[in-house]
């Protein structure tokens, strides 16, 4: 391998059945129509890329190893170029396998429950108007960096109890561990020493003053022998909720907003019938499921007929599990009143997502709000839309323009 600080060039691909690549450009614009040249081609493929790779291209696929613990390591849950020495309590519980992963994510529940959400859904719809306020007047703007991106940042911090200034910190170190770190080691270990930092100052700070939020929460918090959580797990689940609950629920946000301003029959219709924005907000989490996962292959075993050997990771898309024809009729469809929707965009399995509820009203109150004040919108033609690369896909510029301002 080439010294850590060398970022790995990627060519392009050529042959996506035989070596595909989710940062690959033209992966990154537009998925869908690869995912279904890669699902006609095989249930799951192989990319030498990434020192070995392998992607489940069907929900059954992808069904099939989320719930398979014994093969299927969450040790390492990003597909990246290096694959460095395994760190004690990376985040937990989302890197870690049984007979751990019980207790940490039990632990991780109870802030996380709908009660609670209800609880903190008025901040999110005073953060979602403050946010209108900024630029309903303007007749322009970029929805991804102006409002989705912002929301979960400061409910999040909110919850957290860090100041919601720090909004753009927060943002930067999640490019550079989603993004930049996938090919940059160096970057990805930046960012990792430097939300350990931010947070151990918080920490320092509530031994003498407590607080009721989840920093607080967290260092009470016993194991399963009733011992304080070592710090490497309190900093690890921290830096866990940080990441997880900004740049999933922002993507889904934008991905959202996105479809709406080019499909104004379904715009009209949640505008007309507001009690189905929960079903669409389903169908928009379905469509365009913003988490993408990984797997580490610790024995060799069958998926789908397919063997596939230790040593190499998975990319786990359960995004593509989502548009799988077999499971989902006209999966390609984006169908505002899908009844039926066991989508997998939370995850499945043990690793289903801790914060759904947060997720859910956070997408929820967003449309609400923005369809309440700002019923007429559409994209911009003099701007481009662009997409983030890599784990989480959404959109990261999104130049709208808007109509007449209630």
């Amino acid at each position: 391998m080439s010294d850590v600080s060398e970022p790995v060039a990627h060519p392009p691909v050529t042959d996506w059945v035989n070596d595909f690549d989710h940062t690959d450009p033209q992966w990154t614009d537009d998925p869908f129509p690869i995912w279904d040249e890669l699902r006609a081609a095989s249930p799951v493929v192989h990319t030498e890329r990434f020192l070995g790779c392998y992607m489940p291209t069907t929900y059954e696929a992808v069904r099939e190893i989320a719930n398979d613990t014994e093969h299927f390591s969450s040790r390492r849950i990003i597909v990246r170029d290096v694959r460095p020495e395994i760190a004690r309590n990376a985040a937990p519980p989302i890197t870690s396998d049984p007979p751990v992963h019980k207790p940490a994510k039990q632990l991780l529940l109870p802030p996380f429950t709908p009660d609670a959400m209800k609880k903190l859904e008025p901040r999110v719809r005073a953060i979602c108007n403050e946010l209108i306020d900024g630029f309903i007047s303007d007749g322009k703007v970029d929805a991804a960096a102006r409002y989705s991106k912002y929301i979960p940042v400061r409910a999040i911090a909110h919850m957290l109890g860090i100041p919601e200034s720090d909004s753009d910190l927060f943002v930067n170190w999640i490019h550079m561990i989603l993004e930049l770190g996938i090919k940059d080691e160096t970057m990805l270990l930046q960012a990792v020493q430097e939300m350990s930092a931010y947070f151990r100052t918080h920490i320092e700070e509530r031994r003498s003053r407590p607080t009721d939020d989840l920093i607080s929460y967290l260092m009470n918090a016993k194991d399963k022998e009733g011992q304080p959580l070592e710090e490497s797990h309190v900093l690890g689940s921290l830096r866990l909720l940080l990441i997880a609950g900004i740049d999933t629920t922002w993507s889904a946000i934008g991905s959202s907003l996105w479809h709406l301003a080019r499909t104004p029959a379904d715009r009209e219709r949640l505008i007309a019938e507001p009690g189905l924005i929960p079903i669409a907000v389903e169908e928009l989490l379905r469509a365009y499921s913003p988490v993408t996962m990984a797997r580490e292959v610790v024995k060799e075993t069958t998926i789908s007929g397919c063997p596939v050997k230790a040593g190499n990771m998975v990319l786990l898309s359960f995004p593509a599990a989502n548009r799988d024809p077999k499971m989902f009729p006209d999966a390609d469809k984006v169908v505002i009143d899908r009844r039926e929707n066991r989508h997998a965009a939370f995850g499945l399995g043990i690793h289903r997502c801790v914060g759904s509820n947060l997720a859910r009203m956070e997408m929820q109150v967003a449309l609400e709000e923005w369809l309440k004040r700002i019923p007429d919108f559409r994209l911009d033609p003099a701007g481009t839309v662009t997409w983030s690369q890599g784990t989480v896909r959404g959109p990261r510029q999104l130049p709208f323009l808007l109509g007449k301002a209630m």
